[in-house]
């Protein structure tokens, strides 16, 4: 099996449509007063900035030449559930739905006996990579993989990063072209090849 660990923010969701759920929320409320004040009741359209349609496009031909499936990494994990998540992803025009999410760190136990020089600098990119390698474990039919995120987790030849970070890797570092920008999309494929 081929999967692409996904985040959203500065990949598929872009910094031109940053605060965009803001307005949408705002819209939302407006038209149902009487509703929870909790965005997580309200319908997950609502909830989240939208997609770059250009990138789900690119996106789109990734998933339809490698045949790979979606494992969302995004913290949006914690705001939606799978299902969610597949509805938004449909929404969207993504042809995939994901088949998973990473799990939390507080359910990760895989690394129970490795020791790393903890950096509050890198804990962001240091718990997304601790959730992969946990779905890795626990996924041993996966084949191929990538991880494509905007937080830079990929191994740069420096020892105490190396210990932790993954090669399996696309840095999106441009937040407003995420996965569009040029090069990207080749890159991932060479891991899904």
């Amino acid at each position: 099996m081929k999967v692409i660990f996904l985040d959203h923010d500065g990949v598929i969701c872009l910094s031109n449509n940053w605060g965009g759920r803001t307005k949408k929320w705002a819209k939302y409320r407006s038209e149902n007063p009487d509703s929870s004040k909790e965005k997580k009741d309200a319908p997950v359209s609502f909830r989240f900035d939208d997609f770059d349609t250009k990138s789900v496009k690119v996106l789109n031909e990734i998933l339809e030449e490698t045949g790979a499936e979606i494992v969302v990494s995004s913290d949006w994990k914690l705001y939606a559930t799978l299902e969610e998540l597949g509805e938004y992803y449909e929404l969207h025009g993504i042809i995939k739905k994901p088949i998973a999410l990473t799990p939390n760190l507080g359910k990760c136990t895989w690394y129970n006996n490795i020791i790393w020089m903890w950096s509050p600098r890198w804990e962001l990119e240091m718990i997304r990579v601790i959730e992969i390698k946990q779905y890795l474990h626990d996924h041993p039919e996966i084949t191929h993989w990538v991880s494509v995120d905007d937080l830079n987790m990929g191994k740069n030849g420096e020892a105490w990063k190396d210990e932790w970070a993954i090669d399996n890797f696309v840095l999106t570092p441009k937040s407003n072209e995420g996965i569009k920008q040029s090069g990207i999309k080749e890159k991932i494929l060479n891991y899904l090849r």
